[in-house]
């Protein structure tokens, strides 16, 4: 069955396939700049799903620039004032400041994914309408002429339709439609091995008590971070934490489910023991009322995001191993780029071309760099050294070289201090598209 959906009325609007953190600071980034848009989203209502995350200063900037200020961003999350690696014997292997703390003019946040999402939908709907956002709709290709491109879209109940756009955005993540009819012949999922548990527990901050810490190996180990300020009551806070363990990966992922809930029993055998006087790592998984798995995965990057009309965008384009940071952030600037390149080249495929030419070599080259262990290779490091155990880290990895490589990590995922700080804003206040 075929129909239609009503649009705006000319110019035709930008079609965005997903309404996730991508897809939700497109449009907010459209409607800012004064380009009419449509957000296509699978599910039938949107909840706020996922487990923390953080989102670095230079995504922070952006999300300020759409109106959404600290006094906003500390409603769903905590500014991060720290980042910490600690060894396999409870000793610290490298730490820095993060955020304020560290120079930026923005925060890292860590926040909770799905309080994210729900924040950008929510203003989506107040700005744009209700309208704006088309639930239970997913895009499942494309057609374009030399005028404008075809979504194809099909509805919860069946209903196929097509809806004409000036251009469409994908932003439709790991099982991308949209990317899967531009480049066909792309490898399969990549899963390295490492295997992810993931939940939040009631719990005191350590260290800053906003800190993110990292313990174990590059092979073996607990991420940990608050999500939110403790309670006055009780004085705890929600803590989000991620276990890991590296496995064999050469029979490929056999659970089928790319994100089951599970039972502690499971996998809790991989952690017993990791008591420091500092943090309990067992407990801390206890406390959890639900766990889930997650391979860690991603894709290989593709030669481009664009196909005339069409662009990728965030985890369409480049999902990455969730080891630096990156792809919330990544997503939200994206965005904000291709928001920049709509104002200087105007609601067409020259903005395409020259949104894939300012981030599709430097963030492949980066999704490559975490599949590589990103900052947490620090831990390799380690390991290959003195097997993780040490009683001076400088001994073992000396505090000149712990520093120039998160130099060279920051300044190729695009939040290096001073570079940010003095680079102008990527949409000026005020800039709209010029329409005809």
């Amino acid at each position: 069955m075929s129909g239609d959906i009503p649009i705006p009325s000319l110019p035709r609007p930008v079609l965005i396939a997903g309404g996730g953190i991508g897809g939700m600071a497109t449009a907010l980034t459209l409607h800012q700049i004064g380009v009419p848009c449509i957000v296509f989203e699978t599910v039938p209502e949107l909840q706020p799903l996922g487990v923390g995350i953080n989102l670095q200063p230079n995504a922070v900037r952006e999300l300020h620039d759409l109106g959404f200020g600290n006094e906003v961003l500390d409603t769903i999350g905590l500014q991060a004032r720290e980042w910490a690696l600690v060894g396999r014997n409870g000793n610290e292997v490298y730490a820095e400041p993060r955020g304020l703390a560290a120079g930026y003019r923005w925060p890292q946040y860590s926040v909770h994914r799905g309080q994210l999402q729900m924040l950008l939908f929510n203003a989506v709907r107040e700005r744009l309408g209700d309208d704006a956002v088309r639930l239970g709709q997913r895009v499942t290709g494309y057609r374009q002429d030399a005028d404008g491109v075809t979504a194809l879209v099909e509805t919860r109940d069946g209903q196929r339709l097509e809806v004409a756009g000036a251009l469409l955005i994908a932003a439709d993540g790991l099982h991308s439609a949209v990317r899967a009819q531009m480049h066909p012949t792309q490898p399969p999922i990549q899963w390295g091995g490492a295997v992810m548990w993931r939940g939040t527990t009631p719990g005191v901050p350590v260290r800053t008590g906003a800190s993110f810490v990292g313990v174990g190996s590059l092979r073996h180990r607990v991420v940990f971070y608050p999500i939110s300020p403790p309670d006055p009551a009780t004085g705890l806070a929600t803590i989000n934490w991620i276990a890991e363990i590296t496995v064999d990966n050469s029979q490929g992922w056999q659970q089928g489910d790319w994100n089951r809930r599970v039972q502690l029993e499971d996998f809790i055998h991989h952690f017993e023991g990791w008591n420091f006087s500092w943090i309990d790592v067992p407990a801390l998984l206890r406390g959890a009322r639900d766990v889930f798995e997650y391979p860690m995965i991603d894709r290989d990057p593709v030669p481009t995001w664009v196909d005339g009309r069409v662009a990728l965008l965030g985890d369409a384009a480049h999902v990455m191993y969730p080891v630096g940071s990156n792809g919330a952030s990544q997503a939200i600037v994206d965005a904000r780029v291709l928001g920049a390149q709509l104002i200087a080249h105007g609601v067409g495929p020259q903005a395409l071309r020259a949104y894939d030419d300012k981030l599709c070599q430097d963030i492949s080259a980066l999704v490559l760099r975490n599949r590589g262990a990103g900052p947490f290779g620090l831990l390799g490091l380690v390991d290959e050294r003195c097997g993780g155990v040490f009683d001076h880290i400088d001994d073992v990895l000396p505090r000149a070289e712990r520093e120039a490589y998160m130099a060279r990590y920051k300044a190729a995922a695009g939040f290096a201090i001073e570079t940010l700080n003095d680079a102008p804003p990527t949409i000026a206040p005020g800039q709209r598209v010029a329409m005809d």
